[in-house]
């Protein structure tokens, strides 16, 4: 998460405690563990199968979005008056 924060210029995140995250999971309908729990995943079938990442580590990954979000005007918003 650091990476991607600081790819869309936030250097920092707000705490939230864990009924902020279970109202947050309920709106989007989803588990509060899919978001308190990270896990790390290695894709060996994928990989033995021959498949080519296009962004095989996370930070590139985190890059590519950055940019094609800026590219479609999706970009967070400043907070400054234009």
């Amino acid at each position: 998460m650091r990476d991607a924060s600081l790819r869309v210029g936030m250097p920092f995140g707000l705490p939230a405690t864990e009924w902020m995250l279970e109202i947050g999971a309920l709106i989007l309908r989803t588990e509060t563990e899919l978001i308190l729990k990270s896990r790390r995943v290695i894709p060996t079938r994928l990989i033995q199968s021959g498949f080519d990442f296009q962004f095989p580590t996370w930070p590139d990954a985190a890059r590519d979005l950055c940019v094609r979000s800026r590219e479609r005007g999706l970009s967070r918003p400043s907070g400054r008056a234009s």
